[in-house]
């Protein structure tokens, strides 16, 4: 089975149990934010994690072989993105990226943030003008070795 096909059938059993990402993560004890990206197909699961999803899903044991390989992360959609939300993000770096790399360097040094060690949450704030989307990017400063 391939990375499209266990995602719909993960998303078609998530959707027909009525669960909410953070119920999955609750049920196998991880964050909502890596067990989306997991169920994703973005990151991987040990044997645990995945027997608990496809038990907690109804799914066959095949998809759990599946949620424990190793993923060619990144492949999910084209650049630039086509989707209005995830296009938001591109616009976002297109936008500040800049910016961010200039602060980062100023505040750390020549380096970078990590993407693998690395938390993000995403939470939503009440305003009376609209709701808003929070996004909290936290990762370790990795700092460029000289040889």
């Amino acid at each position: 089975m391939n990375k499209i096909l266990t995602k719909e059938a993960i998303l078609k059993a998530k959707e027909e149990k009525d669960l909410a990402f953070a119920e999955i993560a609750e049920a196998i004890g991880r964050s909502e934010v890596w067990t989306t990206a997991a169920l994703f197909r973005e990151q991987t699961m040990n044997a645990e994690e995945a027997e608990n999803v496809i038990q907690l899903l109804g799914l066959p044991e095949e998809i759990g072989k599946e949620l424990q390989k190793i993923p060619y992360r990144g492949t999910a959609f084209s650049m630039p993105p086509t989707d209005a939300t995830i296009y938001r993000f591109y616009e976002l770096i297109l936008n500040y990226g800049e910016t961010m790399k200039a602060l980062i360097h100023e505040k750390f040094g020549d380096g970078i943030m990590s993407a693998i060690d690395f938390n993000m949450d995403i939470s939503r704030k009440a305003d009376p003008l609209g709701d808003r989307v929070v996004i909290t990017l936290e990762g370790k400063f990795l700092s460029y070795k000289k040889f």
